[in-house]
């Protein structure tokens, strides 16, 4: 089961080119707390975290798919 203690365990697109120019989810943390953690992938250490809720996440994915 997952807590809302739960570490982000980030996740980058197999879609990068590793240009270094990449965003990173943590998708883990959807369901306990119900946001979806990002963060610049050349940034990882400066503690830059944009949360956007999983409903809102959920359409951004989806218009692109489209």
């Amino acid at each position: 089961m997952t807590t809302a203690t739960e570490s982000p365990r980030w996740f980058k697109s197999s879609y990068s080119d590793n240009g270094g120019n990449c965003v990173e989810i943590a998708a883990n943390l959807s369901a306990p707390l119900g946001v979806v953690p990002v963060r610049d992938s050349k940034r990882r250490d400066d503690g830059r975290v944009v949360a956007f809720p999983t409903t809102a996440w959920s359409t951004f994915v989806t218009f692109l798919k489209h």
